[in-house]
Parts: structure tokens; C-alpha cells; sequence
């Protein structure tokens, strides 16, 4: 069992103020994060034991984003609680922010994890945490502020053969049965639960398990499991585009040769295989919290980074796009108050975990944050619409020719060798922002990517939910110059202001 970071005097002292203070009524959360999970492909439908003790104890938001569709600055604005243009995390390089020293000097001390740690909250984080944590020149020393049992991945998804940092020090895992991450993350979860002092204060976790980002690894003990099952055949799936999508989804191959298809088929079902461990998960965490009898006293969040497109558009599998595949996310909330088994079609974004948290535990940020509480919506509140901005900065390299892939690549262009299609997933002026507007009048995207082109898409959602109908250039000069108007002040707003748009 590891012992938690930090001083023991120093513990001591903060256990018996929060006797004083009565900190065994103060509201406990637990936060499952989830690598690459989609919600529009199906991607809910191996997660029984989520929908059961989760979605039909509380409640399902169906309007549920992300505000960048990749894994580094979607994970930062969740911890954060600010938009990519706030927190300036743009991609998964340190170059580009994530886990840089820009992160830990201005944006990670903020955090709503040092918000609740500092009230007296016992803290707790298993899992992947930023794409680069541990490669840095501190290394795996470096345990967040925040944090008091820290159980950090080096690094991107791994569930073998992998490295943590466990408050602190570094200890190597590798492909044993007992190594697998999703289930090492439920063993330490359940020692940090079983603390003779957790009880005793508010505590918050957040559980980060590796599913369903590649590798794609199911545990040994569900492999094959969903052996008949293929990938999701949307309207969109290899559908070759014409010129009403932007540059990068016009590149060849126009559509996937079937070799492709038959691998797409098999990264399907190995990521819900890999969703299984994750549903184990849940469901011991859960039962645990009822037997020390917390669980009616427990938020318990179920979210996701952000989506995933699996041969959409003819894109091998990836994220990153503008496109609803890539930006809706699942979220599933139970806890004090909560109704059981409604739907909630109030948009929610990443941003507002963060102030929603920390709403609930009745404190207050240390800085003003972008997002805003979803408190009352949880108590099956439906309120208004909402209008937020989708920003992407593209990556690329400087590779000049890709080894697997017979194609020349410059420095515009990045994850070419996918599954033998020699598709490009990205680029540097895979570049964007995109206006997302929800309300009863109306449900649209409309969308500015920063290449040669200067390329506008806008899609009318409710009419067209495959987003196949580019209308960008069939709108009026009126209702463009209304869209660039709102989307230009959202690509630059900050706290209060982002949820509070002039009227055009």
C-alpha cells in the first residue's frame, strides 16, 4: 500500500482541524476521466455498469463538449477550467504547453484541485494525467500542488509496460496480468478509500484510466470479448468529400482500401474491450463507497477528454476535428440531490467541471475561470441555450518523408502512417475556431480554419447531424458577419465575459 505524500505532522494538524470543522459533511467527489471516449459511435455501449449505477442514479447530459478536440489542452481546460486561448496548452509538445513550464508556473498552482485540497479536502489522482508529464527536466519528482496521493502516468496511454510516479517516485510496471493500469488504478483507488482518516474530511478523486486511446489493449481476461463486433457504419463513414471540406480531409486516399477497413473494424471493438476494465471500475469504487457508507454523500462524475472518429470523412482514427464525432463527450453525474434517470439537454462543456466542483463545495476559484457551474442543471434544472467557441491549433512535423508511407510529407502535415491508408490525420494549418451555438432557435457550428484558403464550414446540426451539408458559403452577409462577430470576441474572451456574449 503507498503511503501518501507530504508531512505527517503536517497531516495530523489538518485532520484534527477538520474535526473541528465538522468536515465529515462536506460533499465528496469522485471524477472518472476516460482517454478518447466517444459518445456518438457507440462508444457508451460496452459501460452497463456506468449506465446502471451512474446514468440511472442521476443524470445524463446529452449536450455534453469539448472545447479542443485532443487530448493535452482538453485535460488542462478540465483541470483548469479555461479555455485553450486562457490556459495557452495548444497541443500534446511540451513546445506546445502541455506540461511546459509555462503549465506548472501559471496554470497548474491555480487548479480546482489546490482549491479543495486547501479547504481541507483529502485529494487523490490515478492515471494519465498531461501527454508529457515525466518528461520534463523534473521529471517524475514533480508531484501537481494540489494533490494528496499522487499516482501519475509518465507520459501517453499506456496499459502495459509503463512507468508512475507514485508521490513522487518512479515505479515500473510491465505486462503482467496484475500490471494492467485500469485495474491498478481500482487497487490504489480502494487502499486511498480504505484510510482511517479519509472519512474523516471531504475528499475528492479523480480516476484517469488509459480507455479507449491506443494501444487499444483489453485486459487479458476480455480479449476477444465483442469478437463479432464491427465499426459503426454512419452516414459519414468512408464517405469521400468534395470541395465543401476543408484541405486536410481532401487529401488521398478518397476513400480507405478495405484492408484499412478490416483494421478500423478491429481498433472498434479492442477500444470497447478495453472499456470493460474501466466498467469494473466503477463498479468497485461504487460498492466500496456504499460499504463505508459514503456513497449518498459522493458526486460521482463520468466524462471523457473528448470524442473519436473511426473512418468518418474516410479519416482512418483520430480526433482533433471540429466535427460532433470528435466534440461530444459523455457525461453522467450522480450524487446528493441529483434525480435519477433524467436526461439534461443544457450544454455542458469541459470547462465547467471545474466551477461546478467547486460550486458544489461551496468555495471559490483562485482566478477567474471560462467555464461556468452546472450546479443547478443537476438538479434537473433545464435552463437556456448556449453559445462557445471550438479551438484547435494544428501540429505537425518536420519529417520530410515517412518511411511507411509513400508519401512526401512537409512541414504542414503530421500522422501520416495510419493503418498502411497513408491518410494525414493532421497539420499545422489544421488550424481553427468554430462558433457552436445551441438554443431553441437554432443549433449550428460555423467554423474559420486559419490555411491558404482561409476555409469557412457551418453545418446546420439538427438538420443535418452527419454534418455532410457544408453551408458556409451559402449564408447570407448579414448572418457571416454575425457568426465571425460572436466567434471572434469568443476566441478572446476570458472568465464571466465567455458566457455572456454581446447581442449582435
Amino acid at each position: 500500500m503507498v503511503k501518501p505524500a507530504g508531512s505527517v505532522f503536517l497531516k495530523l494538524v489538518a485532520f484534527a482541524l477538520l474535526l473541528q470543522w465538522g468536515g465529515a459533511n462536506k460533499p465528496n467527489f469522485v471524477i472518472i476521466l476516460t482517454d478518447d471516449q466517444d459518445i456518438t459511435l457507440g462508444g457508451m455501449t460496452p459501460m452497463q455498469k456506468a449506465q446502471s449505477l451512474i446514468g440511472d442514479m442521476g443524470v445524463t447530459f446529452n449536450n455534453a463538449f469539448v472545447t479542443t478536440p485532443v487530448c493535452c489542452p482538453s485535460r488542462t481546460s478540465i483541470i483548469s477550467g479555461l479555455y485553450q486561448h486562457n490556459h495557452r496548452t495548444v497541443n500534446n509538445t511540451e513546445e506546445g504547453n502541455c506540461f511546459g513550464e509555462r503549465w506548472r508556473e501559471e496554470v497548474e498552482p491555480y487548479a480546482f484541485p489546490t482549491v479543495l485540497n486547501s479547504d481541507g479536502y483529502r485529494t487523490f489522482y490515478a492515471g494519465k494525467y498531461l501527454n508529457m508529464y515525466g518528461y520534463t527536466s523534473e521529471g517524475v519528482t514533480h508531484v501537481p500542488p494540489g494533490w494528496d496521493w499522487w499516482i501519475g502516468l509518465v507520459g501517453n496511454s499506456q496499459y502495459y509496460n509503463y512507468s508512475l510516479s507514485v508521490n513522487g517516485t518512479e515505479v515500473k510496471h510491465g505486462d503482467s496480468e496484475e500490471d494492467y493500469l485500469t485495474d491498478l488504478i481500482t487497487s490504489y483507488s480502494l487502499d486511498f478509500l480504505r484510510q482511517s482518516d479519509i472519512l474523516s474530511s471531504g475528499f475528492m478523486m479523480m480516476l484517469c484510466p488509459p480507455s479507449a486511446h491506443a494501444p487499444f489493449t483489453p485486459s487479458k481476461k476480455y480479449t476477444d470479448y465483442f469478437r463479432n463486433v464491427t465499426a459503426m457504419k454512419t452516414q459519414n463513414f468512408n464517405l469521400p468529400v468534395g470541395e465543401d471540406k476543408h484541405w486536410l480531409l481532401r487529401m488521398s486516399p478518397s476513400v480507405l482500401p478495405e484492408s484499412t477497413l478490416e483494421i478500423l473494424d478491429a481498433h472498434y471493438r479492442n477500444r470497447w474491450e478495453t472499456l470493460l476494465s474501466v466498467d469494473d471500475l466503477i463498479e468497485s469504487v461504487i460498492m466500496e463507497l456504499e460499504s463505508l457508507g459514503v456513497l449518498d454523500n459522493t458526486y460521482i462524475i463520468y466524462t471523457s477528454d473528448h470524442g473519436f472518429h473511426i473512418g468518418q470523412f474516410a479519416m482512418p482514427w483520430d480526433k482533433r476535428q471540429p466535427y460532433e464525432f470528435d466534440i461530444r463527450i459523455p457525461l453522467l453525474v450522480r450524487g446528493p440531490g441529483v434525480p435519477k434517470g433524467q436526461i439534461i439537454s443544457d450544454p455542458v462543456l469541459n470547462i465547467d467541471i471545474a466551477p461546478t466542483v467547486i460550486d458544489i463545495a461551496n468555495l471559490s476559484s483562485l482566478v477567474e475561470l471560462d467555464g461556468k457551474s452546472f450546479k443547478e442543471s443537476l438538479a434537473g434544472q433545464n435552463t437556456t441555450g448556449r453559445e462557445f467557441v471550438i479551438e484547435y491549433v494544428g501540429e505537425g512535423s518536420d519529417l520530410t518523408v515517412d518511411e511507411e508511407c509513400p508519401l512526401v510529407l512537409d512541414n504542414k502535415l503530421m500522422y501520416c502512417s495510419v493503418d498502411g491508408s497513408c491518410k494525414c490525420q493532421d497539420s499545422r494549418n489544421n488550424t481553427y475556431s468554430c462558433l457552436r451555438r445551441i438554443s431553441a432557435a437554432e443549433n449550428i457550428l460555423y467554423c474559420q480554419f486559419d490555411d491558404d484558403e482561409a476555409f469557412k464550414e457551418a453545418y446546420d446540426i439538427n438538420a443535418d447531424p452527419d454534418q455532410l451539408n457544408n453551408l458556409a458559403y451559402q449564408l447570407s452577409a448579414n448572418v457571416v458577419s454575425e457568426y465571425e462577430s460572436t466567434l471572434q470576441y469568443m476566441s478572446t474572451c476570458a472568465g464571466a465575459a465567455c458566457n455572456s456574449p454581446p447581442k449582435q
